[in-house]
Protein backbone atom coordinates (compact mmCIF):
# COMPACT_ATOMS: atom_id res chain seq x y z
CA UNK A 1 0.00 0.00 0.00
CA UNK A 2 1.49 3.48 -0.77
CA UNK A 3 2.18 5.97 1.36
CA UNK A 4 0.89 9.61 0.54
CA UNK A 5 3.70 11.80 0.12
CA UNK A 6 4.62 14.51 2.15
CA UNK A 7 3.59 16.72 -0.14
CA UNK A 8 0.10 15.08 -0.36
CA UNK A 9 -0.11 15.17 2.58
CA UNK A 10 -0.04 19.06 2.95
CA UNK A 11 -2.05 19.72 0.57
CA UNK A 12 -5.21 17.41 1.98
CA UNK A 13 -4.42 19.46 4.86
CA UNK A 14 -4.58 22.39 3.57
CA UNK A 15 -7.42 21.72 1.35
CA UNK A 16 -9.44 20.97 4.14
CA UNK A 17 -8.49 24.07 6.25
CA UNK A 18 -9.89 26.06 3.07
CA UNK A 19 -12.76 24.16 3.16
CA UNK A 20 -13.46 24.89 6.93
CA UNK A 21 -12.87 28.16 6.57
CA UNK A 22 -15.50 28.56 3.85
CA UNK A 23 -17.83 26.87 5.86
CA UNK A 24 -17.05 29.03 8.93
CA UNK A 25 -17.85 32.27 6.81
CA UNK A 26 -20.60 30.93 5.18
CA UNK A 27 -22.05 29.80 8.37
CA UNK A 28 -21.32 33.24 9.82
CA UNK A 29 -23.37 34.58 7.23
CA UNK A 30 -26.55 32.72 7.91
CA UNK A 31 -26.29 33.22 11.28
CA UNK A 32 -26.42 36.83 10.74
CA UNK A 33 -29.19 36.22 8.10
CA UNK A 34 -31.07 34.57 10.86
CA UNK A 35 -30.39 37.04 13.38
CA UNK A 36 -32.01 39.74 11.32
CA UNK A 37 -34.84 37.47 10.45
CA UNK A 38 -35.53 36.65 14.00
CA UNK A 39 -35.11 39.95 15.00
CA UNK A 40 -37.65 41.08 12.39
CA UNK A 41 -40.26 38.91 12.93
CA UNK A 42 -39.80 37.32 16.13
CA UNK A 43 -38.67 33.70 17.07
CA UNK A 44 -41.91 31.79 16.85
CA UNK A 45 -42.95 34.34 13.86
CA UNK A 46 -40.56 32.82 12.05
CA UNK A 47 -40.40 30.34 9.31
CA UNK A 48 -37.74 27.79 8.16
CA UNK A 49 -38.81 29.46 4.79
CA UNK A 50 -38.35 33.02 5.75
CA UNK A 51 -35.08 32.03 6.86
CA UNK A 52 -33.87 29.92 3.90
CA UNK A 53 -35.07 32.94 1.47
CA UNK A 54 -32.74 35.59 3.79
CA UNK A 55 -29.85 33.11 3.53
CA UNK A 56 -30.39 32.39 0.07
CA UNK A 57 -30.18 28.55 0.69
CA UNK A 58 -32.35 26.24 -0.11
CA UNK A 59 -35.02 24.75 1.87
CA UNK A 60 -33.73 21.82 1.55
CA UNK A 61 -29.99 22.66 2.41
CA UNK A 62 -31.17 24.80 5.75
CA UNK A 63 -33.51 21.36 7.14
CA UNK A 64 -30.23 19.26 5.67
CA UNK A 65 -27.53 21.34 7.78
CA UNK A 66 -29.42 23.01 10.95
CA UNK A 67 -32.46 20.73 10.88
CA UNK A 68 -34.77 23.35 12.85
CA UNK A 69 -34.74 27.15 13.38
CA UNK A 70 -34.09 26.24 17.13
CA UNK A 71 -30.95 24.82 15.92
CA UNK A 72 -30.12 28.10 13.99
CA UNK A 73 -31.57 30.08 17.44
CA UNK A 74 -29.08 28.08 19.53
CA UNK A 75 -25.91 28.90 17.22
CA UNK A 76 -26.68 32.57 17.24
CA UNK A 77 -26.56 32.21 21.57
CA UNK A 78 -23.42 30.05 21.31
CA UNK A 79 -21.64 32.28 19.02
CA UNK A 80 -22.58 35.02 20.52
CA UNK A 81 -21.30 34.80 24.10
CA UNK A 82 -18.99 32.44 23.26
CA UNK A 83 -17.17 35.73 21.15
CA UNK A 84 -18.29 37.90 23.86
CA UNK A 85 -16.14 35.87 26.07
CA UNK A 86 -13.42 35.13 24.04
CA UNK A 87 -12.64 38.63 23.73
CA UNK A 88 -12.66 39.68 27.29
CA UNK A 89 -10.42 37.31 28.64
CA UNK A 90 -8.11 38.07 25.56
CA UNK A 91 -8.46 41.91 27.03
CA UNK A 92 -8.18 41.14 30.69
CA UNK A 93 -4.68 39.09 29.76
CA UNK A 94 -2.05 41.15 31.95
CA UNK A 95 -4.64 43.59 33.35
CA UNK A 96 -3.86 43.47 37.25
CA UNK A 97 -5.96 46.61 38.16
CA UNK A 98 -9.96 45.40 39.64
CA UNK A 99 -11.46 49.10 38.38
CA UNK A 100 -9.53 49.18 35.13
CA UNK A 101 -10.83 45.36 34.62
CA UNK A 102 -14.39 46.22 35.50
CA UNK A 103 -14.06 49.31 32.65
CA UNK A 104 -12.79 46.49 30.22
CA UNK A 105 -15.63 44.29 30.56
CA UNK A 106 -18.10 47.17 30.09
CA UNK A 107 -16.35 48.16 27.10
CA UNK A 108 -15.79 44.35 25.71
CA UNK A 109 -19.63 44.02 26.03
CA UNK A 110 -20.94 47.80 25.13
CA UNK A 111 -19.27 47.33 22.07
CA UNK A 112 -20.02 43.92 20.61
CA UNK A 113 -23.87 44.67 21.20
CA UNK A 114 -23.89 48.52 19.50
CA UNK A 115 -22.18 46.48 16.64
CA UNK A 116 -24.80 44.23 16.61
CA UNK A 117 -27.71 45.49 18.31
CA UNK A 118 -29.91 42.37 16.30
CA UNK A 119 -28.04 39.50 17.79
CA UNK A 120 -28.72 41.90 21.09
CA UNK A 121 -32.46 41.93 20.60
CA UNK A 122 -32.60 38.92 19.70
CA UNK A 123 -30.87 37.17 23.01
CA UNK A 124 -33.04 39.53 24.97
CA UNK A 125 -35.98 38.77 23.27
CA UNK A 126 -36.12 35.20 22.87
CA UNK A 127 -33.82 34.30 26.57
CA UNK A 128 -36.35 31.26 26.67
CA UNK A 129 -37.17 29.86 23.32
CA UNK A 130 -34.03 27.00 23.91
CA UNK A 131 -34.73 23.85 25.22
CA UNK A 132 -33.34 20.95 26.89
CA UNK A 133 -29.53 20.76 25.59
CA UNK A 134 -29.51 23.56 23.61
CA UNK A 135 -30.78 25.70 26.26
CA UNK A 136 -27.97 23.98 28.78
CA UNK A 137 -25.20 24.42 26.28
CA UNK A 138 -25.76 28.45 26.21
CA UNK A 139 -26.56 28.32 30.02
CA UNK A 140 -23.76 27.14 30.72
CA UNK A 141 -21.69 30.01 28.50
CA UNK A 142 -24.01 32.58 30.29
CA UNK A 143 -22.88 31.05 33.63
CA UNK A 144 -18.71 31.69 32.96
CA UNK A 145 -19.71 35.14 31.53
CA UNK A 146 -21.56 35.70 35.27
CA UNK A 147 -19.02 34.23 37.25
CA UNK A 148 -16.30 36.30 35.36
CA UNK A 149 -18.25 39.55 36.27
CA UNK A 150 -18.54 37.99 39.95
CA UNK A 151 -14.75 37.36 40.00
CA UNK A 152 -13.77 41.21 39.00
CA UNK A 153 -16.10 42.47 41.77
CA UNK A 154 -15.35 40.51 44.21
CA UNK A 155 -11.70 41.20 43.95
CA UNK A 156 -12.63 45.35 43.76
CA UNK A 157 -14.24 44.66 46.64
CA UNK A 158 -11.70 43.05 48.39
CA UNK A 159 -8.79 45.34 47.45
CA UNK A 160 -10.80 48.20 48.41
CA UNK A 161 -12.39 47.14 51.61
CA UNK A 162 -15.97 47.37 50.64
CA UNK A 163 -18.68 46.19 51.16
CA UNK A 164 -21.82 45.33 49.20
CA UNK A 165 -23.87 42.80 47.18
CA UNK A 166 -21.61 41.08 44.67
CA UNK A 167 -25.05 39.77 43.24
CA UNK A 168 -26.54 42.44 42.84
CA UNK A 169 -23.96 44.82 41.75
CA UNK A 170 -23.26 42.24 38.98
CA UNK A 171 -27.17 42.22 37.72
CA UNK A 172 -27.44 45.82 37.94
CA UNK A 173 -24.64 46.12 36.00
CA UNK A 174 -26.18 43.80 33.13
CA UNK A 175 -29.34 46.14 33.95
CA UNK A 176 -27.46 49.02 32.46
CA UNK A 177 -25.80 47.51 29.89
CA UNK A 178 -28.29 44.84 28.12
CA UNK A 179 -30.88 47.74 27.53
CA UNK A 180 -28.84 49.56 25.84
CA UNK A 181 -30.31 48.42 22.55
CA UNK A 182 -33.47 50.28 23.63
CA UNK A 183 -32.53 53.90 23.28
CA UNK A 184 -28.96 53.56 21.62
CA UNK A 185 -29.41 56.13 18.75
CA UNK A 186 -25.87 56.69 16.72
CA UNK A 187 -26.92 59.62 15.03
CA UNK A 188 -27.20 61.57 18.82
CA UNK A 189 -25.23 59.26 21.14
CA UNK A 190 -21.95 58.66 21.63
CA UNK A 191 -20.06 55.78 20.53
CA UNK A 192 -19.20 52.45 22.76
CA UNK A 193 -16.07 53.82 24.20
CA UNK A 194 -17.30 57.05 25.77
CA UNK A 195 -20.74 55.62 27.22
CA UNK A 196 -18.91 52.41 28.63
CA UNK A 197 -16.35 55.70 30.16
CA UNK A 198 -19.29 56.88 31.36
CA UNK A 199 -21.14 54.22 32.17
CA UNK A 200 -18.12 52.32 34.28
CA UNK A 201 -18.15 55.86 36.21
CA UNK A 202 -21.58 55.80 37.49
CA UNK A 203 -21.23 51.86 38.34
CA UNK A 204 -18.29 52.11 39.92
CA UNK A 205 -19.19 55.70 42.06
CA UNK A 206 -22.01 53.94 43.04
CA UNK A 207 -20.43 50.91 44.75
CA UNK A 208 -17.97 52.98 45.66
CA UNK A 209 -20.03 56.10 47.42
CA UNK A 210 -22.68 53.66 48.63
CA UNK A 211 -20.41 51.90 51.03
CA UNK A 212 -18.66 55.10 52.29
CA UNK A 213 -22.60 56.03 52.96
CA UNK A 214 -22.79 52.78 54.89
CA UNK A 215 -19.79 53.53 57.27
CA UNK A 216 -20.99 56.96 57.83
CA UNK A 217 -24.27 55.77 58.99
CA UNK A 218 -26.22 57.58 56.56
Amino acid sequence: MAIPSTAARLSSRHHRAASATRFDKRLSEILTHATDVFCKKGYEGASMRDLSRASGMSLAGLYYYFESKERLLFLIQKHTFTTIVQRLKARLDGVSDPEQQIRIFILNHLEYFLTNPASMKVLSHEAEALKNGFASEVAAIKREYYRICVGLLDELKGVRGLQFSTRIAVLSLFGMMNWIYTWHNSRVDADAEQIAREMGDIFLRGVTNGNRARKEGR
